[in-house]
């Protein structure tokens, strides 16, 4: 808004866009497991603009738990949110894209799309599908001048992280994997960046020309995916582990 966009700030809960609202954008409702509410959001952009630039892919949370413990049911509205919903998006949004030849897809991915901490499970398997899932986007649409940028941010300050830790007490605070869920709670409280962080990563890949394909930040992102990208698979779970004991 302030660098010249017209914004659409689109959530399921709808009072969350206040600040949307208060720096110019326009707010809408939108629930990513909905198609319909998902194709009347973009009919209405289409309408009201006669275009749609940019895409911005940030619905999602952490589905936490031992994987033995987590309900399916819950585990693939975990994959609906985080996968299928950005998916859908793409699919209405790519025609208007390929007439202009022109358009930036943003997918809010992880650091937890490239590694997976016990007890997210099923959260990390919906960002590794999304990372994949771009990599596939990215090179089927760059003939119609659209990139796709993947977003991977590490630690951010938000709602994310008390929802996680609920979730894990809830699904297996009380059994066989109680002591890594409290382990795992008493890790969170840490300061954490701004959500700022975020959305400057997400403006400097929107007006860069020829983006990256990834960009990330927040807390520890990078030394982490360095140790990934280079630690054997057994080093690596060796270094995640210490943080359980």
């Amino acid at each position: 808004m302030r660098k010249g966009y017209i914004v659409y700030g689109a959530a399921h809960r709808i009072e969350r866009m206040a600040d949307i609202e208060a720096a110019g954008g326009m707010s809408v409702a939108l629930d990513v497991t909905d198609d319909a509410s998902m194709t009347a959001v973009i009919n209405r952009i289409v309408g009201e603009q006669s275009r749609i630039d940019v895409l911005i892919n940030g619905a999602g949370y952490g589905e936490y738990g031992a994987l033995e413990d987590v309900p399916i049911a819950d585990a693939r509205r975990q994959m609906e949110i985080n996968l299928f919903g950005a998916a859908r998006l793409v699919q209405l949004c790519l025609p208007y894209m390929r007439a202009r030849k022109f358009g930036k897809i943003v997918n809010i991915s992880s650091i937890g799309g490239k590694f997976a901490l016990p007890l997210g499970g099923w959260y990390h398997a919906s960002k590794f599908a999304l990372e994949g899932y771009s990599d596939a986007l990215r090179n089927e649409v760059r003939q119609f001048g659209i990139d796709v940028i993947v977003i991977e941010p590490g630690g951010i300050a938000s709602e994310w992280e008390g929802i996680a830790g609920e979730g894990a007490e809830r699904h297996s605070g009380h059994g066989a994997y109680a002591e890594m869920v409290a382990k795992f709670r008493k890790m969170q409280g840490r300061k954490l960046p701004p959500p700022s962080v975020v959305s400057d990563l997400v403006l400097r890949a929107i007006q860069t020309r020829r983006p990256a394909a990834r960009y990330s930040g927040g807390l520890m992102a990078r030394p982490l995916l360095f140790l990934r990208r280079h630690l054997s698979d057994r080093m690596f779970d060796r270094l995640v582990m210490l943080a359980f004991r």
